[in-house]
C-alpha cells in the first residue's frame, strides 16, 4: 500500500493534475448549487473534455472532482433556498434551511462545509485502507441483499415522522411508491401507468418531483404570506462561525456518518442518496428528548449527518467502480463509460495493471476535499447575502431556478405542466401537516426496490430468498428495528407521562 501511495503521490502532484483536481471541484461546486443540473449532467457534458485530454488519469481526476464537486456544493441551494437539485442533498434541506429562516444561514453553510470535508477526507483514507478487502465484500450482495437495503433505507421514514405522525408518513411513502410505478416495468419494457402519454413513458423526473415537493411549495407559501415574504428572519446573516460546544456536539455525528456513509457508498446500488437519508435517521433515532425533537426544525445533527454521510458515500462509490468495474450509481455508470472510452478497464487488476490511475484518483480525493473547503469557506458570507434579497425578488428567482431546472431535467414542456401540478399538491400536503420527505424516499429508493424484487423472485421462484440468504433476513430485521424503536420509544415516553399524572 505505502508503494502505491507513493505513485499515487508522484502522479496527482504533478501541476497538470493538481490543475485537473481544482477544475473539477470549481466546476463540480457551482453546477451542485444549481437546482436541476446535478453531477450526472455536468459528467456528461465534460467526457468529450476528459477524452480531449488523453491521459486517463488526468481525466478521471477531473471527472471525480466534477462528481464529489457537485455533491459538495449541492447543500448550497437545499440550504439557502430548499430546492434541493441533486437526490444526496435532499436530506440536507430538512435541517439547513430551517436554519436558514432562522437567520443561521451563514452557519448552516460552514456546518455543511466542514461535514462534507470531513466525510470526504474519512471515506479518502478508508478507500485506501479498504478498497481491496471490500472489492470481495460487494461481491456477496445480490438482487435480494439490494432488496433488503432499499427496504431498510424505506424504513427511515420513521425519522422523518413527528408525534403521531406515523400513519401519515407511511401514507406518503407508498404515494411515492406509487408514483415511483409509472413508466416501464421492472419485468418488461411495456409503459405502466401513463395514460397514453408518450412523457411519462421513463417515468416522472426526480427533479421535478424534488423541485415539486420543496421549491415550489415553498415559493407559494411566500406569495400567500406576504408578512413572511417582507419580514423574513433569514434577512439576517448572523453567526458565521460554529462555537466550540456546537463543534463539540456534531463530532461523533460525523465521525458515525463517515464511516457508515462510506460503507453505504461501497454497495453496488446504494449510493449517496440512500446514504444520506440512513444517516439522518440514524442520528434522529439515537438523539434522546429535546434533541430528537430539534430535527427538522434546525438542527445542526440533523444538517451534518446526511452532508457527511453523502460526501464519504461518494468516495465509497468508487470501490465497485474502480476495483469491480460495477456502477454502483447513474453517475459512476457515466465515469465507467468515460474509462472504457480511454482504454482504461477497471476491475481487480485495475491496480495491478494501471495502478498509477487507481491511487492517483484516491490522492487527488484528499486534494480536492481540501480545495473545495479553501474554495467555499471563505465564500460563505457572500453565498449567504442570498437570503438578504428581498423576498419579493427572490420568489421570482426561486420560480425561475425551479421551472428551469425541471425543463432542463428531461428537455420536454410536459414536464413544467407536472411540475405545477405536483406544486400544488404537495402545498395543499404541507397545509394539512404531512410530511413530503418520505413520498420522495419512496420514490427514489421505489424503482430499485422493484427491480431487485422483480430479480431476486425469478432467481428463487418465490419469497424463498428471504429464508435462503441470512444477510437479506438481518437487513429486513434491521429495518423493522428502525420501524418499530420511535413507536415504542413514544410508548414508553406515554406510560413514564402517564405514571408522572398518577404520581401528582
Amino acid at each position: 500500500m505505502l508503494e502505491g501511495i507513493l505513485i499515487g503521490l508522484t502522479a496527482a502532484l504533478t501541476p497538470f493534475n493538481l490543475m485537473m483536481v481544482i477544475m473539477g471541484c470549481v466546476v463540480g461546486t457551482f453546477i451542485g448549487m444549481l437546482p436541476g443540473l446535478g453531477p450526472m449532467s455536468i459528467i456528461a457534458i465534460m467526457i468529450p473534455v476528459a477524452i480531449g485530454i488523453g491521459d486517463p488519469t488526468a481525466a478521471l481526476i477531473l471527472l471525480s472532482g466534477v462528481y464529489y464537486g457537485a455533491i459538495f456544493g449541492g447543500s448550497t441551494s437545499s440550504i439557502l433556498l430548499n430546492a434541493p437539485g441533486v437526490a444526496g442533498t435532499v436530506a440536507t434541506s430538512f435541517d439547513g434551511y430551517p436554519m436558514a429562516r432562522k437567520g443561521q444561514a451563514g452557519k448552516a453553510l460552514t456546518i455543511a462545509a466542514i461535514s462534507s470535508f470531513a466525510g470526504g477526507t474519512i471515506g479518502a483514507i478508508l478507500l485506501m485502507i479498504f478498497a481491496p478487502a471490500l472489492s470481495t465484500v460487494a461481491l456477496l450482495f445480490h438482487s435480494a441483499e439490494y432488496f433488503a437495503l432499499m427496504v431498510v433505507g424505506l424504513s427511515a421514514i420513521a425519522a422523518f415522522a413527528g408525534t403521531g405522525q406515523v400513519a401519515k408518513a407511511l401514507m406518503m411513502t407508498l404515494l411515492g411508491l406509487m408514483l415511483g410505478t409509472v413508466g416501464e416495468g421492472a419485468l418488461s419494457n411495456t409503459p405502466r401507468f401513463t395514460f397514453g402519454m408518450m412523457e411519462l413513458q421513463t417515468g416522472f423526473s426526480f427533479i421535478t418531483l424534488a423541485m415539486a415537493m420543496f421549491a415550489l411549495p415553498e415559493a407559494l407559501f411566500l406569495v400567500m404570506n406576504p408578512a413572511r415574504a417582507a419580514t423574513g428572519e433569514s434577512g439576517k446573516i448572523t453567526g458565521l462561525r460554529i462555537t466550540g460546544a456546537e463543534a463539540r456536539k456534531i463530532a461523533p455525528v460525523i465521525g458515525r456518518q463517515s464511516v457508515q456513509g462510506f460503507f453505504i457508498g461501497v454497495l453496488p446500488g446504494a449510493g449517496a442518496t440512500i446514504a444520506s437519508f440512513l444517516g439522518y435517521a440514524v442520528e434522529r433515532n439515537i438523539a434522546k428528548g429535546a434533541e430528537q425533537e430539534e430535527f427538522g426544525k434546525g438542527s445542526i445533527k440533523g444538517l451534518a449527518a446526511p452532508e457527511t454521510a453523502n460526501n464519504a458515500a461518494c468516495t465509497g462509490s468508487f470501490v465497485p467502480l474502480l476495483t469491480l468495474g460495477i456502477p454502483g450509481s447513474g453517475t459512476t455508470a457515466i465515469l465507467l463509460g468515460a474509462l472504457l472510452a480511454l482504454n482504461v478497464t477497471p476491475g481487480p487488476r485495475l491496480m495491478t495493471d494501471t495502478p498509477e490511475v487507481f491511487w492517483a484518483v484516491i490522492i487527488s480525493m484528499y486534494l480536492g476535499n481540501l480545495v473545495l473547503l479553501i474554495l467555499n469557506l471563505p465564500l460563505i458570507p457572500y453565498i449567504a447575502k442570498i437570503l438578504t434579497i428581498p423576498r419579493t425578488f427572490l420568489i421570482p428567482f426561486i420560480l425561475f431556478f425551479t421551472l428551469m431546472g425541471s425543463y432542463l431535467g428531461q428537455n420536454n414542456s410536459t414536464e413544467l405542466l407536472i411540475l405545477v401540478g405536483f406544486g400544488v399538491v404537495a402545498t395543499i400536503l404541507r397545509f394539512a401537516d404531512f410530511p413530503l420527505a418520505p413520498l420522495l424516499i419512496g420514490f427514489i429508493l421505489g424503482t430499485m426496490l422493484e427491480n431487485n424484487f422483480a430479480r431476486a423472485m425469478q432467481l428463487y421462484g418465490g419469497f424463498d430468498f428471504i429464508l435462503e440468504r441470512p444477510m437479506t433476513m438481518a437487513l429486513l430485521v434491521v429495518a423493522l428495528i428502525l420501524v418499530v424503536l420511535p413507536s415504542y420509544r413514544g410508548y414508553r415516553a406515554r406510560k413514564r407521562a402517564e405514571g408522572v399524572a398518577d404520581g401528582d
